[in-house]
């Protein structure tokens, strides 16, 4: 089985020291896992990046999303599903084709982002840029930064507004509580550090506020060298998937209808010293016949507005230059 198999190389990886990168599809059907030293250059990324571009542009995204009806009804289904108590929270995505005027290579280019990945092989063709890390490992300390709720800065009173609805909060809790266990299964000593508190990130022709909170635990002095057990006991992220996990995984496969892929999947980097990782959203992917899609969604509880939600998942369609 592939989860077995990442779990042994990045073991073996940390075993010996060895600096790597590595990404996992969401469902672990395909993984590439390589030494930092023999990255090939069809592989480009960025962690944890500061930088930010000076290049502005009038960037447009000409989208082609599922119909409002479609959408309906697999909340309508989930929306059931969260009443008869199989799930509480649930992050439901889809697949959008759309138009832009920039090459992957140069959206991989422009675009502002902590996280940068531009991968191509024979059968997979895409660009990330998350604004999500996944997990950060500092010496004996593992970091988690679960994010949910987003809304527009220019919006009056933005931050008091998102840090006060309801929806908003239950679905952060539920997250935060959802993280917090998985960290406890492979780390002790688990605590949230930090909150609900804001960040700001670019949306190209708008600014976002983003609540984020911050979790850490303490890993052993060898942790290094299970470093793929630890991984791979805390995949797929609850940030993409829901709680309970395993049941909302099998909801959301009935309900979406279409291959997440590499989308809602991991990357990252061990460098020697410290390791860092992303969740893969903000994700545009091409097939052969160079057409693009995005895939985006958002998460889904008993309070949740289809109207808002369907909003929600065309209004994270966007290039941030």
């Amino acid at each position: 089985m592939n989860k077995k198999l990442i779990e042994e190389k990045l073991n073996n990886y940390g075993s010996s020291n060895e600096p790597f990168f590595f990404i996992v599809s969401y469902d672990f059907t395909k993984f590439h896992i390589e030494k930092l030293s023999s990255l090939p250059e069809n592989i480009k990324y960025e962690i944890n990046s500061k930088t930010t571009s000076k290049i502005k542009h009038k960037t447009t995204v000409e989208k082609f999303p599922i119909t409002f009806s479609e959408y309906k009804k697999k909340f309508d289904f989930l929306q059931e599903e969260i009443r008869s108590g199989n799930t509480y929270l649930l992050n439901l995505t889809a697949k959008t084709k759309i138009k832009t005027d920039f090459s992957l290579d140069e959206i991989y280019e422009k675009v502002n982002a902590k996280f940068k990945l531009r991968y191509k092989n024979n059968n997979d063709n895409f660009v990330c840029f998350s604004p999500e890390r996944f997990v950060e490992i500092k010496k004996n300390k593992i970091y988690t930064y679960p994010m949910k709720g987003t809304i527009d800065s220019k919006i009056p009173n933005a931050q008091a507004k998102v840090l006060g609805d309801v929806k908003e909060m239950a679905e952060h809790t539920m997250v935060v509580d959802l993280l917090r266990n998985d960290l406890g299964i492979v780390s002790s000593k688990v605590r949230v550090e930090k909150f609900r508190y804001i960040d700001k990130i670019n949306a190209g022709d708008k600014k976002l506020l983003q609540v984020s909170s911050k979790i850490s635990g303490h890993l052993e002095d060898n942790w290094l060298e299970n470093i793929g057990t630890i991984i791979t006991k805390m995949l797929p992220a609850g940030s993409i998937t829901g709680t309970p996990k395993k049941k909302t995984c099998e909801l959301l496969h009935k309900s979406e209808n279409y291959d997440r892929d590499f989308y809602t999947g991991i990357f990252g980097v061990y460098d020697g010293k410290s390791f860092d990782s992303a969740v893969m959203i903000r994700f545009i992917e091409e097939n052969e016949k160079q057409e693009q899609y995005y895939k985006s969604g958002g998460g889904i509880t008993c309070d949740s507005d289809v109207n808002a939600e369907y909003q929600e998942l065309l209004d994270k369609i966007y290039l941030p230059f």
